[in-house]
């Protein structure tokens, strides 16, 4: 058998002397990293991991966090990552949800996971003296294990990893992926799109546990011998700013909300990001006018595309070289697009639908939910999605809205994505958000709006009412310091909704 396994592809190809990541504490070779999964891939063992079991891992970003994820590929394990501030109920929901044989922590969620009522956590980072009974310190136990593991035989179907949805719309869920899902995207999108090479250093605004950046971080570098830049903390635009200077990043990874914040940095126009031949952009609409600005600003190039937990990874980009503002691009190699109505025929381009992916990398199936599984693989290899898309003429999809987004306004649908990408035309408007309230039994799109200057809800109201048709227009504004955001980045809509 030709064994998938990931750990085997993305670590020991490569020469074991250069970096393959960039820490706080300084470099990491690919050797020491190797060494290291290896030890925590023992240490799993140790603790009763077998092949299938799964691992959560719950931690701040930095080389334990990437060790323990191939440590657990090296043993056939599967492997899921939660964000580390979550609140103790939330965790209680994954703990229940995935069932996981060993949990992997740190400081930062430590005290939200003992109250959620987990047991037997392995921890880093964290005093051994701290630990309380049935807790094993990650350090001691690893420095105990043998540093040479061989990789276990992975069959291209195996399940060798889940990848949570956002949970912006629902409860998070879990997408089963099989092991060729990393391999294909990794041909597909980090070299047949981004052209990632040797020399290339990645820089990620979002965290690890979000499969986007993980990938494009501690993944696709590795399949090509260059690193990836880790950090604990949360990014900010100062920080970013700071990472930028210090280590000249090639590949930026980033989302639309620090763009924007990026823009409105007071130094903006100073600092200096020449070292970046490319800024990444998915996990939420990026609207022309943005790309415009960081374009004229930084002078970075900007690929925006989509992707989803269910495809894997990004499945649809623009090209370095061969971007559209305002458009997301063309189809991914590996995969095959197509915009459909409800019936899922195919609908004419220009006009709005459904999308639908096709490709070997898709998830199998929601994790022990078969009739949303059955509602969204509508077919072997193929994901219906609830992106609402259209296709030009060039063959160039453009991002519509959601399906669960819709508002229907005087029976008519509204989607948010339209009045809010109509809203950042507006100078003084940084950024917003629209979503639904009720009124008189009425559903009517509510603007939360991010302003920059003086600025009045009538003005934002008769903005839109000037460019699109008279129903769209939002009929209540909220002036909002910022927008609230799910731990990946995008913004919480029901958070906006559950405003009176």
């Amino acid at each position: 058998m030709n064994s998938l396994n990931i750990a085997e592809r993305f670590l020991d190809g490569n020469d074991g002397d250069r970096t393959a990541l960039i820490t706080p504490s300084g470099p990491l070779s690919y050797a020491d990293l190797r060494s290291l999964a290896a030890r925590a891939g023992n240490a799993l063992r140790a603790l009763g991991v077998r092949r299938g079991d799964r691992v959560l891992i719950c931690l701040s970003d930095g080389p334990e966090f990437v060790a323990t994820w191939y440590g657990a590929q090296l043993i056939g394990a599967v492997t899921a990552e939660v964000y580390t501030y979550l609140q103790p109920k939330d965790y209680r929901y994954f703990l229940e949800y995935a069932e996981p044989r060993v949990i992997v922590t740190g400081a930062a969620a430590l005290g939200g996971l003992r109250a959620a009522g987990a047991r037997g956590l392995l921890v880093a980072g964290v005093a051994e003296g701290e630990l309380l009974p049935g807790e094993r310190h990650f350090g001691t136990l690893a420095e105990a294990q043998d540093d040479l593991l061989e990789p276990v035989p992975v069959a291209a179907g195996d399940v060798a990893l889940w990848k949570f949805t956002t949970g912006s719309t629902g409860a998070p869920r879990a997408c089963v992926l099989p092991a060729r899902s990393p391999h294909l995207s990794f041909e597909g999108y980090a070299r047949g799109v981004l052209g990632i090479g040797p020399d290339d250093i990645v820089l990620p605004v979002p965290k690890l546990f979000f499969g986007y950046a993980r990938d494009l971080t501690a993944l696709f570098p590795f399949g090509a011998g260059a690193a990836g830049v880790v950090f604990p903390e949360r990014s900010t635009p100062e920080r970013i700013f700071e990472l930028i200077a210090e280590h000249r990043p090639t590949i930026l990874v980033n989302v639309p909300t620090m763009m924007s914040a990026m823009l409105a940095h007071p130094e903006a126009a100073r600092q200096d990001l020449s070292s970046l031949r490319v800024c990444v952009s998915a996990g939420e609409a990026l609207p022309a006018e943005l790309h415009r600005r960081w374009l004229e600003t930084f002078g970075v190039e900007v690929a925006d595309g989509l992707g989803s937990s269910e495809a894997y990874h990004i499945f649809l980009s623009n090209r370095p070289g061969r971007s559209r503002a305002g458009s997301l691009g063309t189809a991914v190699p590996g995969y095959r697009l197509r915009v459909v109505d409800e019936r899922g025929e195919p609908v004419p381009d220009g006009e709005a639908g459904r999308l639908e992916i096709t490709g070997e990398a898709v998830a199998m199936e929601y994790w022990r939910d078969p009739d949303r599984s059955a509602a969204t693989f509508v077919a072997p290899g193929t994901v219906r999605s609830g992106d609402l898309v259209s296709r030009d003429a060039d063959g160039f999809f453009h991002y519509r809205g959601r399906v669960d987004d819709l508002l229907k306004v005087g029976g008519v649908y509204v989607a948010p994505a339209e009045i809010e990408n109509c809203l950042r035309g507006h100078p003084a408007v940084a950024d917003c958000a629209v979503v639904g309230y009720e009124a008189g039994g009425l559903v009517l799109p509510r603007a939360h709006v991010v302003a920059t200057a003086p600025l009045t809800a009538q003005e934002v109201k008769d903005y839109v009412r000037a460019r699109l048709a008279p129903y769209k227009y939002p009929r209540d504004v909220m002036f909002v310091d910022a927008l609230p955001q799910t731990a990946s980045g995008k913004v919480n809509r029901r958070a906006l909704e559950a405003v009176a």
